[in-house]
């Protein structure tokens, strides 16, 4: 738990920088982008060599896929109810299936199972995730969005270009070709920096408006986001007889608050705002309580 009280203690310094205004109004932008395109690929670099391939890896590849289908199917059917407008729609079928796996994924995994955990954590940012991000992701932008226009190269490009990405590739490459120690080294030293620099973000970039209109969608959205779709992935893993570390990774995972990038994408494309920042805000703030619960209640029901 240690590891867990130092996560909550770097958004607590993010929070007061932004009080205290320490901090210029972009550094949250500017650390974001250096975990994305430094620490993060680092971690990538060290932790994929190590993984060993095995049909139980197929559980954290396609739990992600499984579960964005039991998401918009929850949002479509609740939209229909509700008679929620598109914008609200939008921004709910965007940001619910899409989760923080892998800026707060890595230190959350790290608190509950160590660095082993990790490999299984990067099968399922990188296959899950991130694919649906560059493939479903698009595809609501271009659909919901103001001026949606899908550019299916621009996308492909964009995906194979992406850092975290490339290091994927690169570190698959060298599974069977080990590292110069001084390339661990400083791999090591720069793996670092994740989490005081995504965690100190968060904390920045936290706020608390609340309009009264998003209250019953932000409601919903982070009710399956936190709690349903992992709890229904656990259950269906457990009735499978499926259980290990893959799978209760896979569990926290699914458990993961909203990805910010979503949230954003989902402003710049003209849906709602006030829902999407809501639930990047809220979302991260209310994971603290039910990330432990989940995972928990995961070991409870091994």
């Amino acid at each position: 738990m240690e590891n867990f009280a130092m996560i909550g203690a770097f958004v607590l310094l993010g929070m007061l920088f932004r009080r205290t205004g320490f901090f210029p109004k972009d550094s949250a932008q500017v650390l974001n982008i250096f975990a994305l395109y430094v620490s993060l690929p680092a971690v990538i670099l060290l932790k994929v060599p190590q993984i060993v391939f095995s049909p139980e890896i197929a559980i954290a590849a396609a739990l992600p896929w499984g579960l964005l289908a039991f998401s918009a199917s929850l949002v479509l059917l609740a939209a229909r109810l509700w008679n929620w407008e598109r914008p609200v729609t939008g921004v709910l079928l965007l940001v619910v299936p899409l989760g923080n796996t892998s800026f707060l994924g890595i230190p959350m995994v790290q608190a509950f199972f160590g660095p082993a955990g990790l490999p299984y954590l990067i099968i399922y940012d990188q296959i899950g995730t991130m694919v649906i991000m560059a493939t479903y992701g698009s595809f609501i932008l271009a659909a919901y969005g103001k001026n949606g226009a899908l550019n299916l190269s621009a996308v492909a490009r964009k995906a194979l270009l992406f850092p975290p990405t490339l290091a994927l590739i690169v570190g698959l490459a060298c599974r069977f070709c080990p590292y110069p120690k001084i390339l661990v080294q400083c791999l090591e030293s720069v793996a670092t920096t994740l989490v005081p620099v995504v965690m100190t973000a968060i904390g920045l970039q936290l706020r608390f408006r609340l309009p009264a209109t998003v209250v019953a969608p932000l409601g919903f959205g982070l009710g399956i986001k936190l709690l349903i779709a992992p709890l229904a992935a656990l259950l269906v893993c457990r009735l499978a007889g499926i259980s290990g570390m893959v799978v209760d990774v896979s569990i926290l995972e699914a458990a993961m608050p909203p990805m910010v990038t979503a949230g954003a994408l989902a402003v710049v494309a003209g849906m709602d705002p006030d829902l999407a920042v809501a639930l990047i805000g809220i979302g991260i703030i209310v994971s603290f309580a039910t990330l432990p619960a989940i995972f928990w209640l995961s070991r409870l029901a091994a």
